[in-house]
Formats: C-alpha cells, structure tokens, sequence
C-alpha cells in the first residue's frame, strides 16, 4: 500500500493525473507559497513544499498533521486486512513522485534530460527559514542562491556549480548543507508518524529515494 500525498502526473511514466487534493489546493488559491517555488516564482503543485511541514494553514493542521491523520485513517479503515498480513508493506510518500527529493527537473515546466535543474525553495515559508538559520550562524547578509542557473543549464554556465564556484565558498556550503538537511528533517518527521500509527502491524515500512543522477560523476556533482 502507498500512502501518496503527491500529485500523480507530469513525471516520467505518468499515464493518468490524480492532482492532490481540491480542498489543499484552494488554500493555495489564496496562499500560494504552499507550494514548492523556484527562483523565477514559479510553482510547483505536485507536492506541499517541506516550508509548511509544521505551519497549520489547513484548517488548523500542519502537512504533517494531514500526513499522519491519513495514514491513522489508513490504518483503521483496513485494520482487517493489516491483522490478517494481506498488507505486508506500506511505502511512505515523502515528496514528488512519492520520492524523498524536491521537484528540481519537472517535465511540465520544460525541463528535458540532461539539464541540471533548479533550487526549489523560493517559497515565503523556506525563504524565511533559511534567513533565521543564516542570522543564527552570524551572517543575515546571505541569501539564496541567484547564480545557480535554469532547469536547462550544464555546470559549467552556472556561477554556484563551475569549477571553483560558489558551492566551495563559505556561504555555499552552508546553504547546500541547509538545503540538503531540509530534506532530512522532513523525511524524518513523516516516518516517526507512520512509525507512530503503524505500531504493532506486521509491515514493512518502505520510503522511495531517488537514485544516482546524471551529473553525479562531475566534481562539482550539479
């Protein structure tokens, strides 16, 4: 069983569009910063951005709060078959595709193999967090990054992933530490719920993590 959370379309393989909820997607009429965002504004409506994991904008939940209610939901509507070990594995979405990842190569928006893609995390809710973990490090000064290219862009056009770039420098590091860190946490938020509900069940619990990528084996791993 897979508890999806995201939108099923628009990635590779796709062959019907389930969007995510009608009644999530009107908070996003009005806040559209629920929504993973790059660089440009533009937003991605595949997945709630990991910004509102803990922001109750639902009708007084936070993400998390949906996720796991689901998934509680889940668990007592199909208590029969998960007593019986007909359900053996239950795999937890975690981001686009299902995947733990941000959706930094979406089809829909143009992107084609082999581009590099792009930061996902210029929604007000991130932009915010990443200034509050910047002032706490002692440098309020320093910003997302605006020299990391488009979907479409190889390394070496990029000031942040040419050799010798930004991604070396102090402030680089931080952010990439920042950025990667973000999904760590979000991960393991999502997972000590289902560990939570799913407690005593004879299943499996499975996650979906994205595989090598294609400028993995370039130094500056773009």
């Amino acid at each position: 069983a897979i508890m999806s959370f995201h939108q099923c379309g628009g990635n590779v393989g796709d062959v019907v569009n389930i969007p995510i909820p009608q009644w999530v997607r009107d908070v996003g009429a009005t806040d559209p910063d629920i929504f993973y965002t790059n660089r440009s504004g533009t937003r991605n409506i595949e997945y709630l951005t990991l910004g509102v994991d803990d922001q109750p904008l639902f009708h007084g939940r936070t993400a998390i709060q949906m996720y796991a209610d689901y998934m509680a939901s889940f668990r007592e509507n199909m208590k029969k078959f998960l007593d019986a070990g007909t359900i053996v594995d239950i795999e937890v979405g975690l981001g686009p595709a299902g995947e733990m990842r941000y959706p930094s190569y979406p089809q829909s928006q143009g992107w084609v193999f082999p581009g590099i893609g792009e930061f996902i995390c210029y929604d007000k809710y991130l932009e915010a967090d990443f200034k509050a973990a910047t002032a706490k490090a002692g440098h309020p000064e320093w910003e997302l990054p605006d020299d990391a290219g488009e979907y479409n862009d190889t390394p070496e056009k990029t000031q942040f992933f040419k050799e010798n770039g930004t991604y070396l420098t102090e402030k680089g590091k931080f952010f990439l530490s920042w950025y990667s860190n973000k999904l760590i946490k979000h991960g393991d938020k999502i997972l000590d719920e289902a560990n939570k509900v799913f407690l005593g069940c004879r299943v499996q619990l499975a996650i979906k993590i994205s595989g090598i990528h294609w400028w993995y084996r370039v130094p500056n791993h773009a």
